[in-house]
């Protein structure tokens, strides 16, 4: 099995399984889904170094994502 690396995005630093080999991942997210795309070429190919992992950098959301109430309350302080 191998796993992606997100980058970008609402997923930023996560690891996720990757069932087949794919350019193009549809997540869903909230109550949208976010889009993220396979760039370079795959990593640790090798029998015995580890997971195979591909990197995937973040192209779109279907709606706009608004950070959760908390996150403004943590700005627009910081901001004062």
């Amino acid at each position: 099995m191998a796993i992606a690396r997100l980058h970008g995005g609402p997923l930023d630093g996560q690891v996720i399984p990757l069932e087949e080999d794919t350019d193009r991942l549809i997540l869903p997210y909230s109550e949208t889904q976010i889009t993220y795309e396979r760039s370079g070429a795959d990593e640790n190919t090798g029998e015995a170094d580890g997971p195979t992992s591909a990197d995937f950098h973040f192209v779109a959301a279907q709606d706009d994502i608004d950070p959760s109430a908390d996150e403004r309350d943590d700005r627009s302080t910081l901001d004062d």
